[in-house]
């Protein structure tokens, strides 16, 4: 690696120099290499700004994540974990004021207010800026700056994006390490005409004050005052003051999503909060399903699904986020932008996602989980029954008689995605995958039928619009009032969501009869008694199925204003106790719930803009009521 050690560091005193770099198949070769002058250029000024006294240019070596790991033991912010039971694998206690993400203090930052639109917080680049660097200024002083080049999607494929990150946290480093490529070969890619997204990050705890007055680091530092910006006309992210998950991996929500949604919208393509998955049907044939789901509602284990139903088989390519562009031969095809999965720990567990716990066998990083007296970790839903004895996530003394939970409700896991006993063959081709199908979802204990399609793409838009889910007793507000998340996106697109409502109906226009069919599923129907009807996890296979048989014309539908359900003979529930009688309020339009439901979709739209939701859903609107008032 290539290291500078100066107070006042410039890059003019770094010379390129031979090292090991990890190459994309897991070799070793010797590589020199020298970085472009935009990346040297920015470096450079990130530095005479927040003054580091070291620079370490991250290379991607084994030797460089054992130097980090044994650093951040030394300190105190890893714990390696029992190597007889998680090899290669650490825990992490963040700060109780550092846990997770902080919605309220993320914005974007584009010229005109209106273009980051109601759904997201707004500061102009300008003002922004001159708040930001003033916290900026002197923030690494006394800390190393790693400048680390990362992929999203696989080394030079056609659809995948570059960034470099800046960051003060060996933390964020081993950690996009696995959740991202990084090393030289991504350096290598980048060229003078080579398009980069800059991401800078500080965990705002500077150990020399501005009169040269040293403090001891603490084993999580981070800052009170927090700040994730994204600057979309300039494809820029500054994040200051946290340490955690997706407010310091730039390369996950921040660019894959918040930034990416933006270059999609200019450059014709598609970047989604949705998991990907390959389904092979008993005849051998082969689909690929995309699916989006607000938090909750069974993503992770449908992205890793052990089919239930004999002969079907699902395979993991992506958990969170997929970008799709249409290629050479007008399809629609996909890639899962990450090399990693950065997973929510509780509630993951033998008995609900065997194959999640499976991939975490070795080379992890844990955090916010706590730790058994055997030197290995455990959440609530891991095991059925809880340890006798556990140290928690904050380091405390736990039994199972304890008021507070062992592990952080936000607990992660951070694994890479080869681990995966489900993994696809194809998860890493740079060419993507066709998509055959988009499955959208919600938690909705009433309404909403177990699974419909959309009647074209136009309607299948106006359902990822209107995804929504229902408040149950246990939230605060009226029981069964919808909190709306269109695409599960909310938190994440980067600019207008009418305006992204329209670039969806824009990419159907691109796709024209490629478009791949848009469905709508709901495993959460309850009966009157307040109980689940449909019995979901693996389950959910027998969904698939009856998607799969559409898209081959095996199976018919019923065309309602919602769009085609399935006849209920012709759904397989075969050994399954679920009475005539349940099967058909799980397929059943309540006229009335729609109506009510209709009403407040136009409410919504309001809240976004009346003047700018798009024509085409206001008409997929007037549709529906009309649909609607024509049933008996």
């Amino acid at each position: 690696m290539s290291i500078l050690k100066s107070e006042n560091p410039t890059l003019s005193a770094v010379s390129p120099s031979p090292f090991l770099s990890l190459v994309e198949n897991g070799d070793l070769a010797p590589q020199a290499h020298v970085h472009s002058a935009s990346v040297e250029a920015w470096v450079s000024d990130i530095a005479t700004l927040t003054q580091p006294t070291d620079i370490v240019w991250c290379d991607g070596s084994v030797g460089q994540w054992d130097s980090l790991t044994k650093q951040m033991i030394a300190q105190g912010t890893l714990i390696r974990l029992n190597p007889e039971w998680r090899p290669n694998s650490f825990l992490a206690r963040s700060d109780p004021a550092d846990v997770a993400r902080v919605e309220d203090r993320t914005f974007i930052c584009s010229v005109e207010e209106s273009d980051a639109g109601p759904t997201n917080n707004w500061r102009s680049p300008e003002d922004m800026k001159a708040e930001l660097t003033p916290l900026f200024a002197g923030s690494m002083r006394g800390r190393t700056m790693y400048v680390v080049p990362f992929s999203m999607g696989p080394v030079g494929g056609p659809l995948s994006q570059i960034g470099v990150q800046i960051t003060d946290s060996p933390y964020v480093v081993i950690s996009m390490a696995l959740m991202t490529r990084i090393g030289t070969p991504v350096f290598d890619l980048i060229t003078e005409d080579t398009e980069w997204v800059p991401a800078l990050h500080s965990v705002g705890y500077p150990l020399i004050d501005d009169d040269g007055v040293s403090r001891d680091d603490v084993s999580w530092p981070h800052n009170p005052l927090k700040y994730i910006s994204h600057f979309p006309e300039t494809r820029e992210i500054w994040s200051f003051g946290s340490g955690y998950g997706g407010n310091a991996l730039l390369g996950k929500k921040c660019f894959a999503l918040r930034i990416a949604s933006v270059m999609a919208r200019d450059e014709g393509w598609m970047a989604e909060h949705m998991l990907l998955i390959k389904v092979t049907s008993p005849e051998h044939q082969v689909f690929h399903v995309a699916a989006a789901f607000p938090s909750a509602c069974g993503k992770t284990n449908l992205a890793m699904l052990k089919p239930s139903i004999p002969g079907w088989k699902v395979e993991t390519i992506g958990d969170d986020i997929v970008w799709m562009r249409p290629g050479p031969d007008g399809k629609l095809r996909a890639i899962n932008p990450e090399r990693g999965f950065f997973g929510v720990a509780p509630g993951t567990g033998i008995e609900t996602n065997h194959t999640a716990v499976e991939t975490m066998w070795g080379n992890t990083i844990f955090t916010n989980v706590a730790l058994r007296d055997d030197g290995d970790v455990w959440w609530e839903g891991l095991t059925p029954n809880p340890p006798a004895h556990l140290i928690d996530w904050q380091g405390n003394d736990w039994t199972p008689d304890s008021k507070t939970p062992a592990a952080h409700p936000n607990a992660r896991f951070t694994v890479t995605a080869d681990q995966c006993p489900s993994i696809a063959a194809e998860w890493e081709a740079p060419e993507g995958v066709v998509i055959d199908a988009i499955v959208f979802g919600g938690r909705r204990p009433s309404t909403v039928p177990l699974v419909s399609q959309s009647k074209n793409w136009a309607h299948g838009v106006f359902v990822g619009a209107t995804m929504a889910s229902e408040t149950t007793a246990a939230a605060v507000g009226q029981v069964g009032r919808l909190r709306h998340d269109p695409f599960a996106m909310l938190p994440f697109v980067g600019y207008n969501m009418a305006d992204y409502f329209q670039h969806w109906l824009d990419m159907g226009e691109t796709l024209g009869e490629n478009a791949p069919p848009i469905f709508q599923v709901n495993w959460f129907r309850k009966d009157d008694e307040g109980s689940y009807i449909w019995p979901g996890f693996a389950e959910n296979s027998r969904v698939l199925e009856w998607i799969i048989r559409r898209l081959e014309g095996d199976v018919a539908a019923r065309q309602t204003p919602i769009g085609g359900l399935p006849l209920e003979h012709e759904l397989n529930i075969a050994g399954l106790d679920i009475s005539d009688s349940q099967l058909h309020t799980l397929l059943w339009l309540d006229k009335e719930a729609w109506i009510a439901e209709a009403d407040e979709t136009e409410q919504y739209f309001g809240t976004l803009g009346a003047d700018r939701i798009p024509e085409a859903l206001s008409d997929e609107l007037a549709r529906l009521r009309a649909g609607l008032a024509k049933l008996a």
